[in-house]
């Protein structure tokens, strides 16, 4: 029961987008007919159309139809207004900052003249 369901819901869920792909498939499928009877410029064969105006058309449609259904979609959603503030109530109040410095010596020397007091001797072989 449970995997039919999954079935049910992903079937419902890639519909709207095979959809278009149902509509180039069925063109495909009868290209033929459209082009001799649905085809506008069947009378102009110079311009190889095939077919070609009534499947823009029928997508057409069906991109118009597909924004349509989401406007009114998006029309009956209610509008929930989670949080709400005043901004005025916000203050930034600027306060004083104290730079304490230190002077600090350039060079310190007994941190430098350690390793080099040493001289290096390589181990005896």
């Amino acid at each position: 029961m449970k995997i039919a369901l999954v079935y049910i819901l992903l079937i419902a869920t890639l519909l709207p987008t095979v959809s278009q792909w149902g509509t180039i498939a069925y063109y495909h499928a009868n290209k033929d007919y459209i082009a001799r009877v649905l085809c506008e410029n069947r009378d102009k064969p110079e311009m190889h159309c095939d077919g070609k105006c009534y499947l823009a058309k029928k997508l057409k449609a069906q991109e118009d139809r597909q924004d349509k259904e989401t406007a009114t979609r998006l029309e009956n959603v209610p509008v929930i207004t989670l949080f709400c503030s005043d901004l005025s109530t916000f203050l930034i109040v600027p306060q004083t900052i104290r730079l304490v410095t230190t002077q600090l010596p350039l060079y310190v020397a007994s941190a430098y003249r350690a390793p080099l007091s040493a001289v290096f001797q390589p181990p005896q072989i």
